[in-house]
């Protein structure tokens, strides 16, 4: 619902700002924002459910995803073809949105923060409003509590859940800075149009306070520090086997990417019965721990990841 959100509040900036011809928005390849309508018409339209949906969906633009490494420099080459899109449609195109540093369910892509400060100038120089979706990153899973605090760079809008509430309760927040929100309050309508009827649910709000007001109180760098060392090091013999492309770790987050697709129902059993919960796809076997999960638990978690995948 964040981006179904996010995408409604760039709109109605636009059109309250008196640029209703605004109406599109560029996404990257390999993206993932969700599944409703909104959120899915900006998700990859080839690994998405475009197929699916894709004569109800509106039609946006799609940008090459980052190919820099997370912790390298991103060269100019790689802003080519999302300055092109800008270059040609900035009049139509009212937001860009991303996944800042960490393409999550799309592939488990890590990318160069560098990429978010060129692209923070992009939209500002094409007068373009920037989403990021923080919703799988958010509250501390990269290292930092937010993962746009890689690249120092704000956007406009700001997507959050998941972690929000510690996965007590569903809820999710949109935030925005203080030119969509001026320019939308003083525009015709006076105020953001959207009132779902638990908006601002106050059992899922009061969960969302204690779960931030917890984490804030804990030394949670060290334990995501902790989780990093520890998914590393139990991940590592997955790299020499012949079935593995890459090994990499990032925050609270470990992946191994096969070379080939793995087969859910052959896989899905294997860790069961191996005494973990692990829900690969696509390429992908990779976890996400609980901040709280000791290093035994780490242990026993890396070791069934990388059994599983030696079987393959």
């Amino acid at each position: 619902m964040a981006v179904e959100v996010a995408l409604k509040m760039a709109l109605q900036y636009w059109y309250s700002v008196g640029n209703p011809g605004k109406q599109k928005v560029i996404a990257l390849r390999n993206g993932y924002h969700g599944d409703t309508f909104g959120a899915m018409a900006v998700c990859d339209p080839v690994t998405g459910m475009h197929h699916l949906f894709g004569e109800m969906l509106p039609r946006h633009l799609f940008a090459p995803a980052p190919n820099c490494a997370f912790d390298g420099p991103c060269p100019d080459s790689e802003m080519v073809a999302i300055t092109d899109l800008l270059s040609q449609h900035h009049r139509e195109v009212a937001a860009v949105i991303v996944e800042p540093v960490v393409q999550g369910a799309g592939g488990m892509r890590f990318y160069s923060p560098d990429y978010l400060v060129k692209l923070r100038a992009l939209c500002d120089a094409f007068d373009v409003l920037l989403i990021f979706d923080e919703i799988a990153t958010g509250f501390g899973r990269t290292g930092k509590l937010f993962a746009l605090q890689h690249a120092a760079v704000e956007p406009d809008i700001l997507c959050l859940g998941k972690a929000l509430t510690g996965g007590y309760m569903t809820l999710a927040a949109t935030l925005c800075n203080q030119r969509i929100s001026r320019g939308i309050s003083d525009g015709e309508a006076g105020a953001f149009m959207h009132g779902p009827t638990f908006m601002g649910n106050p059992l899922a709000c009061a969960t969302a306070i204690a779960s931030i007001e917890l984490l804030l109180s804990q030394p949670w760098q060290r334990q995501v520090a902790n989780l990093n060392k520890a998914l590393g090091e139990g991940l590592a013999p997955a790299a020499e086997l012949p079935a593995v492309a890459q090994v990499r770790t990032l925050g609270a987050i470990g992946v191994i990417e096969l070379e080939e697709p793995v087969d859910m129902q052959t896989v899905q059993p294997m860790f069961v019965e191996r005494g973990v919960w692990v829900r690969p796809f696509g390429k992908l076997v990779y976890a996400m721990p609980p901040y709280v999960m000791g290093t035994e638990d780490v242990a026993a978690l890396t070791a069934a990841m990388v059994d599983v995948v030696a079987q393959l």
